[in-house]
């Protein structure tokens, strides 16, 4: 693997990564993350949707007019969506109930989309799905950190084995019940965001413009 495949593949695990640094795909990253089954199988769904689009996207790049590019790219994303979906109904059943609209809603994650438009309509079918896996693992880091943390905390377990025993069970654990509601996970990535910006400060965004400073009446010629 030359050098820019592989920075391709690695810069969005941190450097780019699309949720801490570019605010994409969060919907999904508060929602679905109470417990980590749901949020592995929906990182398994991105993965494969994103990796499988790109690819295709790339292959039909040079054959697309502008006039027509972006719905041929949300059909293309649309079809591989529903298969996904439908394959988690059959061998997933109770878990893809919990996920609910969410893996339906992949069409519209702006990761999804956003690569599509800005890499593999200008990248060959090779640095796509590297691109494609890269962003992927990057959306999965964050929102496996995400349900790890909540499930644990809250419930006392990780993929529903007990880890840290609840005083239901005659435990020392007591479970933390906030954590088991939406807006833990929107704190929690708040937290993740400001902590990767501090490890990594050229990830902060800077001021847009400076206020000129006014001299004061005296000062003034």
């Amino acid at each position: 693997m030359n050098g820019e495949a592989r920075q391709v593949l690695i810069r969005p695990l941190i450097d780019e990564n699309p949720i801490t640094l570019q605010i994409l795909g969060v919907c999904s990253a508060l929602a679905v993350t109470a417990t980590l089954l749901p949020s592995l199988l929906m990182c398994l769904a991105l993965t494969a949707v994103l990796a499988g689009s790109m690819v295709a996207i790339s292959l039909i790049r040079r054959h697309l007019p502008s006039s027509v590019r972006i719905i041929v790219q949300m059909t293309i994303i649309a079809s591989l969506v529903i298969v996904a979906d439908q394959l988690l109904r059959t061998y997933a059943h109770e878990t893809s109930r919990k996920l609910s609209v969410f893996v339906g809603l992949i069409i519209t994650n702006c990761i999804v989309l956003g690569r599509a438009e800005s890499f593999a309509s200008k990248h060959g079918p090779g640095l796509a799905f590297l691109d494609a896996v890269g962003n992927a693992l990057g959306y999965s880091l964050v929102l496996v950190t995400i349900a790890s943390v909540r499930e644990l905390v809250g419930s006392g377990t990780l993929l529903g084995l007990p880890v840290l025993h609840g005083t239901a069970e005659g435990g020392w654990y007591p479970p933390n019940g906030f954590m088991r509601q939406p807006p833990s996970a929107f704190f929690l990535i708040g937290l993740l965001v400001w902590g990767v910006r501090a490890w990594r400060p050229r990830q902060a965004e800077q001021p847009e413009r400076r206020i000129p400073e006014i001299a004061p009446e005296g000062a003034r010629s």
